[in-house]
């Protein structure tokens, strides 16, 4: 896979992609959750789980803190706000580590695919939290994003992802460093996308999105480069629709390695959780420039969001609804 073309690359995700049938019923086509929103961040959480919401996945859930719950549930009435989380300052003599995380844990098994990082900030309570919500996520092998304050776990404790193959990191240039530094790997030696092929491996499988002017991804066994045309404009929080992009994806992934619908079945897990991160990331790509050729200069995040759907059908393309 690695001399393919784009197109053969996209092709290959579009195989992944259900097809819209009345014999679906609600939630199969992808449950996911986006674990973050701080008090001070509540606009990442929501960008994420709306580009989910767009990509096509059947439930959108945030988990985040009361504070940013009340928030985020005036952006949108489509999401499925869950105010589970707490900041150390905002918990009450009656709550614990525990009680906050068994109640975000009790989630899970709803769930096709978690994303973690968004709006999450550094507090401790938040982190440990997500910490445990990792721990059992890899018992019951459901696929996990990192990003953001999410990656900062991957950087302090990555012995929480090491040998994780259901897990993917999504890098930028600084945040690649720190994970490199934390598994030793030198990254002032050899290729962009060799480097991030050496960092998957140190991490024992785990799939990286180094996020870049092109997008290096590799879990160590395939490497792809993603360099389709994006935006000039460098806004914070586009990395947010990627997040969702990525997990409506691997909730699709999910769907056809459970063969919800015939198709051929011939690729296998590692490929696939490879051209999900493809996917996403030329979806993104494709919005970012999207919503740059709309706004230019003035372009933020939220642009991206009204554009999720079109760069779905221009970059992959949507299937016919009888097969």
């Amino acid at each position: 896979m690695a001399n393919a073309t784009r197109k053969e690359i996209l092709g290959k995700v579009y195989k992944m992609i259900p097809p819209m049938l009345e014999s679906f019923h609600k939630g199969q086509l992808g449950r996911v959750a986006v674990i973050g929103g701080s008090e001070d961040y509540t606009g990442a959480p929501y960008f994420s789980a709306m580009a989910s919401a767009k990509l096509g996945c059947d439930m959108s859930h945030v988990i985040c803190e009361p504070g940013a719950g009340a928030v985020i549930k005036t952006y949108s009435p489509n999401l499925m706000v869950h105010p589970y989380m707490r900041q150390s300052k905002n918990l009450s003599s009656s709550e614990s580590l525990d009680s906050v995380s068994s109640e975000v844990l009790s989630m899970l098994s709803r769930l096709h695919v978690i994303v973690i990082g968004p709006g999450l900030g550094r507090d401790k309570l938040m982190q440990d939290t997500c910490a445990r919500v990792i721990e059992e996520a890899r018992k019951q092998g459901i696929p996990f994003v990192l990003d953001a304050d999410g990656l900062y776990l991957a950087q302090t404790r990555p012995e929480l992802v090491d040998g994780c193959t259901e897990c993917i990191l999504t890098p930028n240039v600084v945040e690649f460093g720190r994970l490199a530094k934390a598994k030793g790997v030198k990254i002032d030696e050899g290729k962009p996308e060799e480097l991030c092929s050496k960092l998957a491996k140190a991490f024992g499988g785990v799939t990286i999105i180094q996020k870049g002017a092109k997008d290096f991804i590799s879990n160590g066994k395939y490497t792809l480069v993603s360099d389709g045309e994006g935006g000039l404009k460098r806004s914070g929080g586009q990395g947010d629709t990627l997040t969702g992009s990525l997990a409506t994806l691997l909730a699709y992934r999910k769907a056809y390695h459970d063969k919800i619908w015939d198709h051929e079945g011939d690729i296998e897990p590692a490929e696939t959780l490879a051209l999900a991160a493809y996917g996403g990331s030329a979806v993104t790509r494709e919005c970012s420039r999207l919503a740059f050729k709309e706004k230019g200069r003035s372009l933020q995040a939220g642009d991206l969001t009204q554009h999720v759907h079109e760069a779905f059908l221009n970059v992959i393309g949507e299937k016919g609804s009888k097969l």
